[in-house]
């Protein structure tokens, strides 16, 4: 199973529709589960990491072709040389 999923972390489709669900974090457990639609995964990908609230990204799960990614995933496939979108710029 972990070769299958590494397979698919190599062969990921940034281009590949993308939804993203945030759930209400560590300290907000009750607050409602958000949804969004993104036409690409990379652009999934960029909310996760730069246009949401840091301390969001423990309860954000990025789906693509029926799997699922998590925080240490969603970050991987951003720092990862074939994501295709310019980075934010960090100070």
């Amino acid at each position: 199973m972990a070769n299958a999923y590494m397979q698919f972390m190599e062969n990921f489709d940034f281009n590949a529709p993308a939804d993203v669900f945030v759930g209400g974090g560590r300290i907000n457990r009750r607050k409602a589960m958000s949804y969004r639609r993104f036409q690409t995964g990379a652009e999934a990908i960029r909310f996760a990491i730069e246009l949401q609230a840091a301390d969001k990204l423990v309860a954000t799960v990025v789906e693509i072709d029926e799997t699922r990614f998590a925080a240490e995933e969603i970050r991987t496939l951003y720092d990862s040389a074939e994501y295709p979108l310019p980075r934010r710029q960090t100070s």
